[in-house]
């Protein structure tokens, strides 16, 4: 079943130290494009996210954005320098000594000098936070997936009604196509009656090629033809597990060539109305098709 291009996942995965999120969005684009934006920690892993989105979208842009907060008990650890704390110890001890002057050295004097205590953030946990964003990252993009094959479903909904509306705008085409060629030779009769006069015998034999001719030019039984079968080929790409955007894309292309030449072909009023509705149909289905991957 088709699926539509657009849709937003979001995965969350914790430990006892870390709370990563994974937040993604799709939109259209004719080509895969992933636009990951994770924190600096993370950056080694990014390809590996990615080959766990690309195994579930195939077509579409989509941002991807990480975020991950500490929340252990503290991510700041607390250091001492025993070596340089000993050596202020030393060098305070001598000045004493040497300069004859008392002074009792104590905890609080030398803990204030710099880097005898010093505060650091903790190294972070790279094998930790990589499990916890690659657990996240298939959180997010099968959340992401389900909600772009239930739109999918309304998609396919929507483009089997159409399809079923242009069908049977083709059916009324048809019942009017054969009254096309009898109205042509009643108005080319009158006309040329009209022109030359009621009493002037008419050549049957000309009438009739003239008439001919029209009826072969104006033929759209092809048309018709082939029209048929690019819907009965729509329904059954709509069904198509794989991405069918792109074919689909080039399937209403000829559909609304051969619609176009049915409109330049038939110089009717009723048929040029109802060949107007296929391609109000047709460019319906065009812009939902920009929406399927």
């Amino acid at each position: 079943m088709i699926k539509s291009m657009t849709g937003f996942g979001r995965g969350e995965s914790l430990t006892r130290d870390y709370n990563l999120v994974v937040e993604m969005k799709s939109v259209n684009n004719r080509y895969s494009d992933i636009i990951l934006k994770a924190p600096k920690a993370l950056k080694a892993f990014e390809e590996s996210a990615k080959k766990i989105i690309k195994s579930k979208i195939n077509r579409g842009r989509v941002e991807v954005f990480v975020t991950y907060n500490y929340t252990g008990e503290s991510d700041i650890e607390i250091k001492t320098d025993i070596d340089l704390a000993n050596q202020y110890k030393l060098v305070l001890e001598d000045l004493s000594s040497k300069l004859e002057i008392e002074n009792k050295i104590n905890l609080d004097l030398i803990a204030k000098y710099p880097d005898v205590i010093v505060s650091e953030k903790k190294e972070e946990n790279i094998e930790a936070l990589e499990v916890l964003f690659l657990e996240a990252t298939k959180i997010a993009v099968n959340k992401m997936h389900d909600m772009r094959e239930i739109e999918g479903k309304e998609l396919y909904q929507d483009l089997v009604q159409r399809k079923y509306i242009i069908e049977t705008l083709l059916e009324k085409i048809e019942l009017y196509v054969p009254d096309i060629v009898i109205q042509h030779k009643i108005k080319l009769e009158t006309r040329i009656k009209e022109m030359l006069g009621a009493e002037v015998e008419l050549d049957e034999s000309k009438l009739l090629n003239e008439v001919a001719y029209f009826a072969d030019k104006s033929n759209i039984t092809e048309e018709i033809v082939r029209l048929k079968s690019h819907l009965c080929q729509l329904e059954s790409i709509l069904k198509d597990d794989e991405a069918v955007g792109r074919k689909l894309d080039f399937l209403i292309q000829e559909m609304n060539r051969e619609t176009n030449t049915m409109g330049s072909k038939v110089q009717d009023l009723k048929v040029t109305n109802l060949v107007i509705e296929v391609k109000s149909e047709l460019e319906k289905i065009r812009e939902q098709v920009q929406n399927i991957e």
